[in-house]
């Protein structure tokens, strides 16, 4: 499996996946039109031609037949053009001795404060993929691409998980809030974001704080959780340090994760190593290998073997990545586990 830049040229693979993922990843939208204008901004983004607030970067997971089978990516800066809304979730409390009263109310209060984030999305993979090494691959390659281009990041990363939704695509969170400002079914809702309205959606909303004892027990339930289809990609966030901290997602409730990037695993324990070809070994664990490029990004998951400031990888993993022995490769473990002598950001 490879990951690299997405490209115009795979537009056609891309439209066929949106189709696929259905209602919940936005970002990905089935409309070819909207596809081809983002995927020339993502060109310009992995070509730092573009301003942060304005930079989008997409990744393609390939087989080992060429096919694209999976994607994910990142917003450079959310919210800078147009803004970037959340529910954040807070306590109001009641009380009065006299009656011996005493109440406290979970209470949503609609904010912009993960405005300017690098904001992680378009995550998406076959089911047969989600339980694997390949899941890793795909979404961890976006922390060791923001590792070695450090500066074209925000300083902390946020994370949309897709919330709670049936197999018809009804949402229980909106249908106990959002609906009553939009007669619309979610799945409607949820296209239209994907076309580009999710600001113009949010707001309609209401501005004042919203009482959560409100919103049916089915709503409630919901909030700050994922769909069933998203709980490996919130296990693997949560691998990398990332954190729920109360935001959600305005629409279908979702958690929003995040942590700083410093903080993040596949940053902060990655490496500028030297490749070299060879025997890893029998025992030698996967790493997550790039080739440090930016417009021609390259990355791997492998077995490997550091030995003296070198990384010892296979011939093959060498040829997938594009480089010859003795080229300067950044790597991290693939998986949770302190790689020895690592420094932020090394170059």
């Amino acid at each position: 499996m490879l990951v690299r830049a997405a490209r115009v040229a795979d537009i056609q693979s891309l439209l066929e996946l949106a189709v696929n993922a259905g209602a919940g990843l936005t970002t990905l939208p089935a409309s070819e039109e909207r596809l081809l204008r983002r995927l020339q901004n993502v060109e310009q983004s992995f070509l730092g031609q573009v301003d942060l607030a304005d930079s989008d970067y997409l990744f393609v997971l390939e087989n080992e037949t060429g096919q694209v089978v999976g994607t994910s990516g990142m917003l450079g800066s959310a919210g800078m053009r147009e803004p970037w809304y959340s529910y954040r979730m807070g306590l109001t409390v009641a009380a009065s001795r006299e009656l011996n009263v005493y109440r406290q109310q979970p209470t949503l209060f609609l904010v912009n404060d993960l405005t300017g984030s690098t904001a992680l999305c378009s995550l998406y993979l076959p089911e047969q993929y989600r339980q694997s090494d390949t899941a890793r691959l795909i979404s961890k390659a976006r922390f060791l691409f923001m590792a070695e281009f450090v500066a074209s990041f925000s300083s902390r990363v946020i994370v949309e998980m897709r919330g709670r939704s049936d197999s018809s695509g009804r949402s229980p969170f909106w249908d106990s809030l959002g609906q009553h400002f939009f007669r619309m079914d979610f799945a409607r809702a949820d296209y239209l974001t994907g076309m580009g309205n999710k600001a113009f959606i949010a707001e309609m909303m209401p501005k004042f704080p919203l009482y959560a004892c409100f919103l049916s027990e089915a709503a409630r339930d919901a909030i700050g959780k994922v769909h069933p289809d998203s709980e490996a990609g919130l296990a693997i966030a949560q691998e990398e340090s990332m954190t729920y901290q109360g935001y959600i997602d305005i629409f279908d409730g979702g958690a929003t994760l995040e942590a700083p990037l410093a903080q993040i695993r596949s940053v902060s324990e990655s490496r500028v190593l030297l490749l070299a070809i060879g025997t890893p070994g029998d025992d030698a664990e996967p790493f997550l290998i790039h080739n440090r490029g930016r417009f021609d990004c390259r990355m791997v998951s492998a077995p490997a073997r550091m030995a003296a400031g070198t990384l010892v990888v296979s011939r093959a993993s060498a040829e997938r990545l594009g480089l010859r022995s003795g080229t300067p490769v950044r790597a991290v473990a693939l998986r949770n586990g302190h790689v020895a002598g690592a420094q932020p950001y090394a170059r």
